[in-house]
């Protein structure tokens, strides 16, 4: 059985300023998510689930069904505000829906196969693909997860500090916990997280969480009980998310699940502000004159 693609694209982009999951950066207007699916056909995926607000459904169609028909099977997961699903009967006012784990959830009755998470605004490369492929058909199971890791150094920006989650691995390359450093930069050549005005080196090699996890349908049944308990304990903090690393972190403790750390020496960018578009135009462009992708991504 194939894996599936499922990309997290129901944000509302409100420091992009626009729709960012549906902007052209390719030389032929593709997008970031054209990049990925590309990568994702490519490495053996056999579907493609985005996941979005049901308002969007439409665009989204006449984005992408025009260039996957034939290519690969897609599918639609609509996020919502809806907690009755859940069990819970109680109106929770919201901006925004609950975050990246709850939208993975809305995706239960829609795939029955092991399948990855990754972000629609973030570009991962293709030997994240293949080994996460891989991974999904030979040794995955309802107790060992994964997550691509990316060398730290291979994913911060020029330009300021960024957040990251950062992994501790064991000696067998499982991960034993997270931690989401607010902020890391580049310094004197090397990396550094800083954190009450404290900076703390790290290893060029580190390895960080981007988003791109490999689970199987269990994770579902596994993530809903957390995510109920969840709400419970924040259902009058508006802007309190329920992150997939939160699901991975509960996993790893209570011994249900090991997440298996898949490293990948590819460089990952991705957009949050506008000023970004520039930045991975050329990026893409360069992989494009490399002779990485076509110059036409789906001609």
């Amino acid at each position: 059985m194939k894996p599936t693609l499922l990309i997290l694209a129901a944000g509302m982009a409100s420091r992009y300023g626009s729709m960012k999951q549906v902007d052209g950066f390719g030389p032929n207007g593709e997008t970031i998510i054209d990049y990925s699916i590309y990568d994702a056909i490519k490495a053996g995926f056999g579907k493609v689930s985005f996941i979005i607000r049901e308002e969007f459904a439409d665009n989204f169609k006449a984005i992408f069904e025009p260039k996957l028909k034939g290519r690969i099977e897609t599918d639609y997961v609509y996020q919502s505000y809806d907690l009755t699903q859940f069990g819970i009967h109680k109106t929770i006012e919201r901006a925004k829906p609950w975050g990246t784990a709850h939208a993975v959830l809305a995706a239960r009755n829609q795939i029955n196969e092991p399948f990855c998470v990754i972000n629609a605004d973030d570009f991962y490369g293709y030997d994240s693909f293949e080994k996460m492929a891989k991974f999904l058909t030979t040794d995955v199971s309802d107790d060992t997860y994964s997550l691509v890791g990316y060398q730290i150094d291979k994913t911060l920006s020029e330009y300021g500090s960024v957040s990251r989650g950062v992994c501790k691995v064991d000696e067998n390359g499982n991960m034993i916990e997270i931690n989401e450093r607010t902020q890391v930069y580049f310094k004197d050549g090397g990396v550094v997280y800083e954190e009450g005005g404290i900076e703390t080196p790290l290893s060029l090699d580190t390895r960080v969480s981007m988003n791109f996890w490999g689970f199987t349908p269990a994770v579902f049944k596994q993530s809903e009980s957390m995510f109920i308990k969840f709400v419970e304990a924040n259902e009058d903090k508006p802007k309190s998310e329920f992150f997939i690393p939160l699901v991975a972190d509960g996993l790893i403790k209570s011994g249900i699940a090991s997440f298996k750390v898949i490293p990948t020496a590819s460089k990952w960018f991705g957009v949050t502000y506008k000023e970004d578009k520039p930045i991975v135009q050329k990026c893409i462009s360069d992989l494009v004159n490399s002779g990485v992708y076509p110059e036409n991504l789906w001609a």
